[in-house]
């Protein structure tokens, strides 16, 4: 028994020695090639001779190797030292990279795989696709909400790639971000026949499903379905899904698509009532509530069913309420107002300013619901939004009613500054519009779209997109690249058709 204890004692002490030398042979590796190998703005990019050595101990590890096993965790936590340390010393100090998993991505190992490439380019911040088309990043058995599963009728349908990822990038010193849509709940969601007054609507009984999605959204692809953010159901729903995904404790959650449908042509501008997407049955009630006399209630019933009052109707509903001196709306109060309003203000400008913002109030009072969820458990939010999405255009407004000046600044707000121009700049002008109107203390973490060394999709190289917005440091310190399957877009099919 002594000589069993002794020889335990002297495997034990042989492991570490090898974890040891492991260790040190890593080290030995530079974190970066020369500068004349890699493109500038990379410098945390880890050497490929370590990265070949690192994927061997993972092959090894996953054949059933046990000392494999150990020495791939200390190249880890190697190579997670290495690049927290690097990340401190360069900018930005967070890198970030947006990722969506396949069901395949829940085999052992393709996981490992995506992470500890993304860990030898220098990014230290992980936003997975958690909910998008009409589908959850949840296991089949577990999955609360009445979206689809991403795995179901897989053979990984059970695997819980959101919690697997999560931990294994913390792992790794990635801070991992849940990325949801929030007001797309996806084409079959439109279907159910339980919800369809869920949808939201316009002046013309149109639902987002009979408007074509302008070709500018890079998720236009037909499964786009807005709903009501006034109606209960919808936000039951929805709140099911954060409770789930904040379950799993992921480091942040982004919230993509905080707005309404853009179409096409004249449909992607809302310069009339009827353009708005305020007429599902919960938004109408919560409108009308939003009425504070009768004078107020006829002329405002008036305007969403006509689009217009005239001076006659103005008369009339006067005849109606004779001791009623005028019509007292309730209009939400914006932290920086689309509309100057005063006593003098004609009533069908105060119907407009009333509809444009209650619509507005919708898409903030839904976002508000599911952040104070993810607050409640000490998870960070953030809002993702186009920085065009809040233009005036004539006497009308973009339609998807965008007016992120008006998010709450102790959110993170991510502006995708998806621009296209050869030099860069019209980004940088993106990004300049957005950090001038964000309230002080703010942080404006910006999203490029683009792959490294290369134009991709008319977007210039990432390299000259992180030039031109370098200018604004110390004030960003977070950027953000959409996304992973761009700069790996061999790969990324491979996952998607289970091929190594």
């Amino acid at each position: 028994m002594v000589r069993l204890k002794q020889r335990l004692v002297t495997v034990q002490r042989w492991k570490l020695s090898v974890i040891t030398v492991l260790t040190t042979y890593l080290s030995s590796f530079p974190l970066t090639p020369t500068s004349a190998q890699i493109p500038p703005f990379l410098p945390c990019q880890m050497d490929s001779s370590a990265m070949i050595q690192h994927d061997r101990l993972l092959h090894l590890s996953l054949n059933g190797d046990p000392q494999a096993q150990k020495l791939y965790e200390a190249s880890i936590l190697q190579n997670a030292q290495r690049l927290s340390q690097c990340r401190r010393e360069n900018w930005p100090k967070n890198l970030a990279i947006w990722l969506r998993l396949y069901p395949c991505d829940g085999t052992p190992g393709a996981i490992d795989r995506v992470l500890d490439d993304i860990v030898s380019r220098g990014y230290n911040q992980v936003y997975v696709e958690v909910f998008y088309s009409g589908q959850v990043l949840l296991p089949a058995n577990d999955n609360p909400t009445p979206w689809l599963s991403v795995v179901k009728g897989t053979k990984n349908e059970q695997v819980d790639l959101l919690a697997q990822i999560i931990a294994k990038g913390r792992a790794r010193g990635l801070k991992v971000y849940a990325w949801v849509f929030t007001m797309n709940f996806g084409y079959i969601y439109g279907q159910l026949g339980d919800r369809q007054s869920v949808l939201a609507r316009n002046g013309r009984n149109q639902t987002t499903l009979s408007i074509p999605s302008s070709p500018d959204d890079p998720h236009a692809s037909g499964t786009q379905v807005f709903i009501d953010p006034y109606h209960p159901q919808a936000r039951q729903d929805f709140r099911q899904l954060i409770q789930a995904i904040v379950q799993r404790q992921p480091d942040g959650i982004l919230f993509d698509y905080v707005r309404y449908l853009r179409g096409q042509g004249t449909a992607s501008i809302a310069s009339e009532v009827k353009d708005l997407w305020i007429y599902g049955e919960a938004s109408r009630q919560a409108l009308s509530d939003r009425a504070l006399n009768g004078k107020a209630f006829d002329l405002l019933q008036q305007f969403m069913r006509r689009g217009t009052v005239s001076n006659a109707d103005i008369r009339a509903t006067h005849n109606r309420h004779p001791r009623e001196k005028s019509p007292l709306w309730r209009i939400p109060v914006m932290a920086k107002p689309l509309f100057s309003l005063n006593p003098s203000t004609s009533i069908p400008y105060q119907l407009w300013a009333l509809t444009v913002t209650h619509g507005f109030q919708g898409i903030l009072e839904f976002l508000n619901l599911a952040t104070d969820i993810a607050k409640a458990r000490g998870i960070a939010s953030g809002v993702v939004f186009f920085p065009e999405g809040n233009q005036r255009i004539g006497q009308g407004f973009d339609s998807r009613l965008q007016f992120w000046e008006n998010f709450p600044n102790t959110l993170e707000w991510h502006p995708m500054s998806y621009a296209i121009c050869e030099d860069g700049r019209c980004i940088a002008n993106q990004v300049q519009r957005v950090l001038s109107q964000a309230p002080p203390g703010t942080q404006v973490m910006p999203a490029l779209a683009g792959a490294w060394g290369t134009t991709f999709a008319e977007h210039p190289p990432l390299e000259l997109q992180m030039q031109a917005l370098s200018q604004f440091r110390p004030q960003l310190d977070t950027v953000s690249h959409f996304a992973y399957s761009w700069q790996e877009p061999l790969r990324d099919r491979q996952r998607m058709l289970c091929q190594r």
